[in-house]
């Protein structure tokens, strides 16, 4: 009888949670109104580390509000530290970074050879790190880009390089880190925290920072800019386009990705995103030294993405892409329309009027989109890939 009595008690507690109001969280799933989980989510959702995603969707979608930040707030203070610099006439430019970084610094050797006609390297940490060297840098200025700001090779390298006579900048997401207290000068790319191993945010953010202090080397007034917040709303609105495109290529066993001047650099974060939340190796190449060997890996089963910028930088890869339509290449294209009509698949950017040196900063978005969706679709979680960590720290 105590066992019936107690069964039946069980059975009217179940029927009472049944009929209770019920409040859908975050996520998407359902909890009972006044019980602890749905008074928590009715007032502030908490986030849920169980749902795949989650933090570098919301990262993503931050990048609009980013921009307008870094226009609105962040260029006065960028046009001062470049008219400093400036003054001081360098006689070269050195850029040192590693990772996601490594890739906004390559862009801004772009726009430092191609708008002001500097010369620039991309520096090798290890030579100051590892072997002691100890060049003479005076009169050059040294360019050191970290989202944290706390790598310690990148610290080191940067306080050798200004001990040797170097004029120094930081370019972080950190004003606080080591990196930029070593440095003489700091641009904050102020994207606010990153949560998600996977940068984003702080990519695109680095990206405008860099041509915002281009442009204040010169005088500009980055005008060329102002459309971009508008532009990447526009673009992060149309996931669900980029959701299909990823069933197409979630079984890809590798991906090619190419690009030529200013699109390069978002090829090579592209294969970034790419391998280290879906593991897809993907190789990224110069369209012109893609043709001096690696086009012979390229069949009609793995995808090749070609990066074609709006610009010179596109019409010097149309040859490569000619190459690779001849060889049947599965050939998925980001850029102009007329472009995405002649590939086997694509995504439009809208490039009328947006000038070639920022549109990397919208091109790397559906990539974005697309490395976070094939990850979703093959079953992992693009917030925690495995065996890295947010900082790295390499010596």
């Amino acid at each position: 009888m105590a066992q019936m009595a107690q069964m039946a008690q069980m059975a009217q507690a179940a029927q009472a949670a049944q009929r209770a109001p019920r409040i859908q969280t975050e996520d998407g799933r359902c909890s009972p109104k006044g019980s602890e989980m749905g008074a928590m989510t009715a007032t502030a959702p908490a986030p849920r580390p169980d749902v795949p995603g989650r933090i570098m969707a919301r990262e993503m979608a931050e990048q609009p509000a980013v921009l307008r930040r870094l226009l609105d707030e962040g260029a006065p203070a960028i046009r001062q530290v470049a008219q400093d610099i400036a003054a001081r006439n360098p006689r070269f430019v050195l850029l040192t970074a590693r990772g996601t970084s490594d890739n906004a610094a390559l862009y801004a050797k772009y726009l430092l050879e191609i708008r002001l006609g500097l010369p620039c390297g991309l520096t090798s940490m290890s030579t100051t790190t590892a072997y002691g060297a100890r060049p003479d840098l005076t009169d050059v200025l040294v360019i050191t880009v970290s989202q944290s700001g706390g790598s310690p090779d990148l610290v080191a390298s940067t306080r050798a390089a200004r001990e040797a006579g170097a004029i120094t900048l930081a370019v972080t997401n950190n004003p606080d880190s080591p990196l930029a207290g070593v440095s003489e000068y700091h641009v904050d790319v102020m994207a606010g925290p990153e949560k998600a191993l996977p940068a984003t945010k702080t990519y695109t953010a680095s990206l405008l920072a860099l041509y915002l202090f281009v442009e204040g080397l010169h005088g500009g007034d980055g005008a060329s800019a102002k459309p971009l917040p508008d532009l990447a709303e526009q673009l992060l609105a149309r996931q669900d386009e980029v959701r299909s495109l990823a069933a197409r290529y979630r079984f890809a066993e590798r991906m090619v990705i190419t690009s030529r001047g200013y699109g390069y650099p978002t090829a090579k974060e592209a294969a970034l995103k790419l391998m280290e939340t879906s593991y897809i190796p993907a190789l990224s190449y110069s369209g012109a030294d893609l043709l001096h060997g690696p086009l012979a890996m390229v069949d009609n089963v793995s995808p090749v993405i070609a990066v074609v910028t709006d610009g010179k930088g596109g019409e010097a890869l149309q040859p490569v892409l000619d190459r690779l339509r001849g060889r049947g290449a599965d050939l998925f294209v980001v850029g102009p329309a007329h472009q995405v009509e002649q590939a086997s698949a694509g995504f439009v950017l809208p490039t009328e009027g947006v000038a070639e040196e920022v549109q990397p900063i919208l091109e790397i978005i559906p990539l974005q989109l697309l490395a976070y969706e094939v990850t979703i679709a093959r079953g992992q979680d693009p917030d925690a890939p495995r065996a890295l960590a947010k900082v790295t720290e390499t010596h």
